[in-house]
């Protein structure tokens, strides 16, 4: 698979997995990947526990969890 923006794998589907965001159409959400990831799983041990998955899928799910946190946040004091 050619190196690609999560743009392109990341995919959105409101009758797949409650319109949560998933992975090339697939019933593998991101969230499910960032738990993994976030249990001490490497990219390699995801690969062979998902071997539909292909390593610019990670990289699409850490892109795509950059890209939704990265935001300006206002903080009013009082």
């Amino acid at each position: 698979m050619v190196e690609a923006t999560w743009q392109k794998i990341i995919t959105f589907n409101p009758l797949q997995c409650g319109g949560r965001p998933c992975i090339r159409g697939m019933r593998i959400r991101v969230v499910d990947v960032l738990d993994l990831l976030a249990a001490g799983l490497s990219a390699n041990e995801i690969l062979e526990e998902l071997p539909d998955l292909y390593p610019d899928d990670i990289k699409a799910v850490l892109q795509y969890a950059g890209y939704k946190i990265h935001h300006a946040t206002i903080v009013i004091e009082k």
